[in-house]
C-alpha cells in the first residue's frame, strides 16, 4: 500500500515537471514567435542577403545664369558574384582581356568567399557592351554615376571635388553633400550560410534616386575675367598665391572667387594637397591700409573726425614712446585735411584718429564689420582672423591696428566688409548658393540673401564713399582710376609678419574697392602674397588688377558709363599725354609747349605769366584737352639780373620747384614727371636771376605701407 502511493507521487511529480517544461516551450514559441518574430525574421534576412549600396546621381551645380559648372555622367561598373561563376578560369581570362586588367587580379576576386565583389568601376562604355554580350554567369553591370568638372580649374576651390564613391571632400561639393548625393540605391544578392550559390537566389537591383541640383552666385563670365588675371598675376610677378573675389555689395552674393595656385577638380589626387586649400576663406594675413577703411568708417561714425578735420604730418608719430614712421619718411605731407590724410593714406593721420576713437569704440566696430568671427559663406577651412583681445589692447596695439597691423583678416571677412560700405552701411552674410532644385528643374528652395546688421549710418557710409573716391582718383590708387565708371577704394602693402617682428622682403600687396560709386554694382579686393621681381606695393600691382576686372564686369553687366560709348571711343583714338608744369612761365612760352604736347590752352585773368594750371604737371590726360593757365603779372620778385643762390629742389613737387625757382627771379626747364629728382645746376651755385634751372623729375618712391 505504501509502495502505491510513493509510485503514484513520483508520476504526479514527473507529469507537473513536464507540464511546467511544456508551458515554458510554448511560451518561448510564443515569445520568439509573437514577441522577436519580425526581428528575428529580418536578422536572418541580413544574414542570408548581401546589401550592396550603388551611389546616387549628385544634382548638376549651375552658375547664375544656368550654365553648368559640375554635372554628373552615367559610368558602367563590372561587378561579380562569385557563388554564381561556374567557370572562374575562364571567366577570369575573357574580362582581363576586354578590360586590360592581369588574369590573376580577376580570378583572386571572383574566387574569393564572398557574394559580392567590384571588378572595374567607372568603364568605358564600349568596354561594358563587350562584357554584357559574352553574357558570364555571376558578373553583371550596374550604372554609376561619375563627376565631371567641364571647365577644368575654373572655380576648383567654390566647386571642389568627390572621390570615388562619390561623396563630396571639398568645397561646394562637400557642404552641400546632402542636398547633392541624393538616395543611394541597392543591390540585393541572397547566400546560404557558407556564401554558397542558393538555387534560384534573389538577386535584386533597386535603382538610386537623384540628388538634388544648386544653382550658385557664381558667374562663370566673371570668374573667366578674374581667372585670366590671376594668371596673368602669375605669369608677370610668381607670387606665393593670388587671390580675386567679386561680391555684388546689395546682396552679398559671390560672382567669382579665384585662387592661384589651383588645381582641376577632375584629376585632384594629381596636384599637392596644399593646392586644394582656399586662401580666399582661410588666409589670416596683416591687410595694411586697407584696413584704414575701418577706422575712417568707424571715425566718421562716431563724429571723432569729418572730412576738413585738419591734421599735421612730421613724417612719424611717437606712441607709447614708439616712433611709426609714415610710408613717406623721411618726407613729411605736412599739414593736411582728413580727405587729404585718406588720399595720402598718412600713417600719423590715421593713428591719431585710431587713438581719438579709443579701445572701446574702436572694438565696437571691428566687432560690427565681421573681424575676429567666421562669416558664415558655405565653404569649409574658414579661418576667423586674430584680433587681440580687446581687454589686453594698449594705445601702441591701437595706433597700429587702425593702420591695418597687429590685426590679421581673411579675404572675405574684409571684401564683406568693404561691401558694407557699399552697400549703405548694411553688412550682408557672403551668399554662395541661390536656388537649390530638384532633379527635374523644380524649385525646391530659393535662399534669399541674409543681412547681418546695419554697421554705419548710410550717411556716414555715402560720405566715406565719396572719400574714397577720391583716394582713386587723386591720391594712391590712381592705377585703378576708371574714367568711365568712378570707383572707390583704398590701397594697401603689407610687410609679412615673421619670427621675431616682420620678414624682410615679404609682403601682401592688395586693393579693395567698390564700382560705380553712384550705385555700386560690385566690390573687387585684389590680395597677392609674396610678388617677386622687386615690386610689391598695392598701388603699383592689385590697383591695376582691379581697374582691369571692374572694367569687364561692369561692361559686361551693362552698368552704364559715365561718359557716353561715341565719347569714348573718340576718346579712345586719342594719346595719352603728360601736361607740363608752367606755373612761372611766360604765356608766350607756356602756350608754345602745350602746342608742342598736343594739348589746347584756356586762359583765366589777365597778364603774360602764368601763376597757375590745371590740371597741374604731371597729370596724364588725352591730346587735345584743354589746360586751364591762370596768368596774371610777372611772379618774379628778383630783379634780372641780380646775384642769387641756387636751391635745393630735391623731393619738391613741380609746382613747388617752380614757386620757389620764381621767388628767386629764377626760371625752371623741368624733364619728366613726379617729384625733383636732380638738377643740373647743383645747390649753392651762385648765378643770375632770370637763369633758367634744368630740373629732372622722377615717380615718387612707391609707398610701403598704403
Amino acid at each position: 500500500m505504501t509502495t502505491n502511493v510513493l509510485m503514484r507521487k513520483r508520476i504526479t511529480q514527473l507529469f507537473l515537471i513536464m507540464g511546467a517544461f511544456l508551458l515554458f516551450l510554448i511560451g518561448r514559441l510564443a515569445w520568439i514567435q509573437f514577441v522577436n518574430g519580425d526581428k528575428l525574421s529580418t536578422e536572418a534576412l541580413e544574414n542570408r542577403m548581401d546589401d550592396i549600396k550603388v551611389p546616387a546621381k549628385r544634382g548638376t551645380i549651375y552658375d547664375r545664369n544656368g550654365k553648368e559648372l559640375v554635372i554628373s555622367i552615367s559610368s558602367d561598373t563590372v561587378y561579380a558574384i562569385p557563388p554564381e561563376i561556374k567557370k572562374p578560369a575562364e571567366t577570369a581570362k575573357k574580362l582581363a582581356e576586354i578590360l586590360g586588367l592581369k588574369y590573376e587580379e580577376i580570378y583572386k576576386k571572383i574566387t574569393k568567399r564572398s557574394n559580392f565583389v567590384y571588378i572595374q568601376r567607372k568603364v568605358d562604355p564600349e568596354i561594358s557592351k563587350k562584357i554584357k554580350k559574352l553574357e558570364l554567369p555571376g558578373i553583371d553591370i550596374v550604372e554609376e554615376s561619375q563627376r565631371s568638372y567641364p571647365n577644368g580649374n575654373l572655380a576648383s576651390h567654390v566647386l571642389g571635388f568627390v572621390g570615388i564613391d562619390n561623396y563630396g571632400l571639398n568645397g561646394i561639393e562637400v557642404t552641400m553633400e546632402k542636398e547633392l548625393a541624393g538616395v543611394p540605391g541597392r543591390i540585393l544578392v541572397e547566400k546560404d550560410s557558407l556564401g554558397r550559390e542558393i538555387p534560384q537566389a534573389l538577386h535584386q537591383y533597386k535603382p538610386p534616386q537623384p540628388g538634388n541640383s544648386l544653382v550658385l552666385t557664381i558667374d562663370e563670365t566673371i570668374q573667366y575675367f578674374v581667372e585670366r588675371e590671376l594668371d596673368n598675376i602669375v605669369e608677370t610677378y610668381n607670387p606665393k598665391s593670388a587671390t580675386i573675389i567679386v561680391m555684388e555689395p546689395k546682396t552679398g552674393g559671390i560672382l567669382a572667387m579665384g585662387n592661384r595656385p589651383d588645381f582641376d577638380p577632375n584629376k585632384y589626387g594629381e596636384y599637392p594637397q596644399t593646392s586644394w586649400r582656399n586662401p580666399a576663406i582661410w588666409l589670416n594675413y596683416e591687410p595694411g591700409s586697407t584696413f584704414k577703411v575701418i577706422t575712417a568708417a568707424a571715425a566718421l561714425e562716431e563724429g571723432v573726425v569729418k572730412p576738413e578735420s585738419r591734421f599735421y604730418d612730421p613724417g612719424y608719430a611717437v606712441v607709447s614712446g614708439e616712433r611709426i614712421k609714415c610710408w613717406r619718411y623721411p618726407r613729411a605731407h605736412g599739414s593736411q585735411s582728413f580727405e587729404e590724410v585718406a588720399q595720402n593714406s598718412c600713417n600719423p593721420g590715421f593713428i591719431q584718429v585710431g587713438l581719438d576713437l579709443g579701445r572701446e569704440r574702436f572694438y565696437k566696430y571691428i566687432k560690427a564689420f565681421g573681424f575676429g568671427q567666421k562669416t558664415g559663406i558655405p565653404l569649409v577651412g574658414e579661418a576667423k582672423g586674430i584680433v587681440i583681445p580687446e581687454k589686453q589692447v594698449k594705445n601702441i596695439n591701437l595706433a597700429t591696428i587702425s593702420i591695418g597691423q597687429s590685426i590679421s583678416v581673411t579675404p572675405i571677412q574684409l571684401i564683406t566688409a568693404i561691401s558694407a560700405v557699399a552697400n549703405d552701411g548694411v553688412l550682408m552674410k557672403p551668399q554662395l548658393v541661390k536656388e537649390i532644385r530638384d532633379s527635374q528643374g523644380h524649385l525646391v528652395r530659393k535662399i534669399e540673401p541674409e543681412p547681418v546688421r546695419q554697421v554705419i549710418s548710410r550717411s556716414t557710409a555715402r560720405q566715406l564713399a565719396g572719400i574714397l573716391e577720391k583716394v582713386v582718383s587723386q591720391g594712391t590708387g590712381k592705377n585703378a582710376y576708371m574714367e568711365e565708371y568712378p570707383a572707390a577704394g583704398k590701397t594697401g602693402t603689407a610687410q609679412k609678419a615673421g619670427k621675431g617682428g616682420y620678414s624682410s622682403g615679404k609682403y601682401i600687396a592688395s586693393f579693395a574697392g567698390f564700382a560705380p560709386v553712384e550705385n555700386p554694382q560690385v566690390a573687387i579686393l585684389v590680395v597677392i602674397d609674396e610678388p617677386q621681381g622687386g615690386t610689391y606695393y598695392g598701388g603699383q600691382i592689385a590697383a591695376p588688377v582691379f581697374k582691369n576686372v571692374a572694367r569687364d564686369v561692369l561692361r559686361y553687366l551693362n552698368v552704364r558709363p559715365r561718359v557716353s560709348k561715341t565719347e569714348l571711343e573718340e576718346k579712345e583714338k586719342r594719346k595719352e599725354v603728360i601736361v607740363p608744369d608752367l606755373i612761372n612761365m611766360p604765356l608766350t612760352e607756356a602756350q608754345d609747349i602745350l602746342r608742342k604736347a598736343g594739348l589746347a590752352s584756356n586762359l583765366e585773368g589777365s597778364g603774360q605769366w602764368v601763376l597757375n594750371q590745371q590740371p597741374k604737371g604731371g597729370a596724364k590726360v588725352l591730346e587735345k584737352t584743354p589746360v586751364i593757365l591762370y596768368v596774371g603779372p610777372e611772379a618774379k620778385s628778383v630783379p634780372e639780373g641780380t646775384e642769387v643762390t641756387v636751391p635745393d629742389l630735391t623731393g619738391l613737387t613741380m609746382r613747388e620747384a617752380g614757386k620757389l625757382l620764381g621767388a628767386l627771379g629764377l626760371k625752371m626747364n623741368p624733364e619728366g614727371s613726379g617729384v625733383a629728382a636732380s638738377q643740373k645746376i647743383e645747390p649753392g651755385t651762385k648765378v643770375k636771376a632770370g637763369t633758367t634751372v634744368k630740373v629732372i623729375f622722377l615717380p615718387p618712391a612707391p609707398e610701403p605701407f598704403p
